[in-house]
């Protein structure tokens, strides 16, 4: 039978999680909300919505959120043309395709933020499906993107593994039913994460390839 390694994107393979930070925070800045980075930061990994939610609380002034999300958007995309993939992260797809696994993205990003980030990687012909934030109704924690991304691969929770550095995405591939392996390069600590559901924890991809064959995607 086919077996599937499901990756998030951001802070897992590309490094991007303090760039959203920061242009997160100064969306909120300039719509008047002076939040902490800290609290912007536990909430990466949401989609724009609910991380927004999660930020200013359920009684804000949900009028705001489409402003709020589109000069995230813009300030985000100052950096599409030089977003850092993460040590190893492109060779790690490949190793993986290599050895016939079916490698898909489950990520919030769309358009042509995910195009930025399938550049960064390189690593295409290594990539069997994307499933991105346009292809479902709820984001992480819901199981849904890491479902859709079991379904593009033809491969059942079984037989896959899902990659991601958030609380959000170990809670969603644990609800999706799938084995959990957490990356410390997005910022989030390694007993957060392991509580949240991950089986193993890495320092990076650089980190998994190295011990890829003692690990949950052998």
């Amino acid at each position: 039978m086919e077996r599937a390694a499901v990756f998030d994107v951001d802070g897992t393979l590309v490094d991007t999680n303090h760039l959203h930070v920061v242009t997160w925070w100064e969306a909120f800045r300039q719509a008047g909300h002076h939040v902490p980075m800290h609290a912007v930061h536990r909430a990466i990994g949401l989609g724009s919505t609910d991380l927004i939610a999660h930020v200013l609380g359920e009684d804000r002034d949900e009028d705001q959120d489409s402003a709020l999300s589109a000069a995230h958007k813009s300030l985000y995309g100052q950096y599409f043309d030089r977003l850092p993939a993460l040590a190893d992260a492109g060779a790690l797809l490949r190793r993986l395709h290599g050895d016939g696994r079916r490698v898909v993205l489950a990520t919030s990003a769309s358009g042509a933020e995910l195009s930025a980030l399938r550049r960064a990687l390189d690593a295409d012909e290594a990539i069997t499906a994307t499933a991105s934030a346009d292809d479902v109704e709820e984001g992480k924690p819901a199981p849904e993107p890491v479902e859709h991304a079991l379904e593009l691969a033809g491969v059942p929770a079984e037989r896959a593994v899902f990659v991601g550095d958030t609380v959000w995405d170990m809670r969603a591939g644990r609800r999706a039913g799938v084995r959990c392996v957490a990356l410390l390069c997005g910022g989030i600590p390694r007993a957060d994460l392991e509580e949240a559901g991950a089986q193993a924890v890495y320092a990076d991809p650089a980190a998994l390839l190295a011990g890829l064959e003692d690990s949950p995607l052998a």
